[in-house]
């Protein structure tokens, strides 16, 4: 019966070890929540940099989209903030670059700023550039289904009354919507996680399955 188990075996591994890929594959983009937001809003965006390698990520620079204006940012210990600027005073692109190790392999960090959303619906592209200690650059300006795809928000129609404005919005507003960001997150984190469990465990109950019938 050692047959049938080998070949079980060069199955399951492979297909085990491609869910585990995947999932670590997945969770290692560059994103910036939320993914909808209301035209005309004051919003305030989180930039999630997860490091992909197994060197520490120094710097990160992101393209601001068209019709989005920077207005300002959460400082971050261990984290200088600069922008280049257009002709208008616009923000063009801005960066947040590490005074230390940066981000070490195994981590993440998240950036917050606040920018000021288009009057018109368009759907806006996160540009982002995460540099390494070792010099190399992946850039995250692919479309979506590509290797490094860029983080997509979708500006949608709204009236005065959805805006995520500090002026608009109660404190409770803004405690459920965290929840929600937060909710979302979560779910989104341990999609990977789900998957690899849950190919770990189809491959031991194959194994257990051929030893038994021996």
């Amino acid at each position: 019966m050692r047959n049938p188990l080998k070949k079980m075996l060069k199955v399951l591994l492979p297909t085990c070890l491609g869910l585990f890929l995947f999932g670590s594959i997945a969770s290692a983009h560059v994103t910036v929540a939320p993914k909808t937001s209301m035209t005309g809003a004051w919003e305030t965006y989180t930039l999630k940099v997860p490091v992909e390698k197994e060197i520490p990520t120094t710097k990160v620079t992101i393209k601001a989209p068209t019709g989005i204006e920077i207005m300002s940012y959460q400082p971050v210990p261990g984290w200088n903030y600069s922008s280049e600027k257009d002709a208008a005073g616009k923000v063009k692109t801005f960066t947040f670059e590490a005074t230390g190790e940066g981000i070490l392999p195994g981590q993440f960090q998240q950036f917050t700023f606040v920018a000021k959303n288009p009057d018109n619906a368009t759907k806006a592209a996160w540009d982002a550039y995460q540099y390494y200690k070792d010099g190399s650059i992946v850039e995250w300006t692919g479309d979506e289904g590509a290797d490094t795809p860029h983080s997509i928000t979708d500006i949608i129609a709204g009236t005065s009354t959805d805006h995520h404005d500090s002026h608009s919005t109660t404190p409770q507003d803004k405690k459920t919507k965290k929840e929600e960001t937060k909710t979302k997150s979560d779910k989104t984190d341990s999609l990977p996680l789900i998957l690899s469990i849950i190919s770990v465990l189809l491959a031991l109950v194959a194994v257990i399955f051929v030893i038994r019938k021996k």
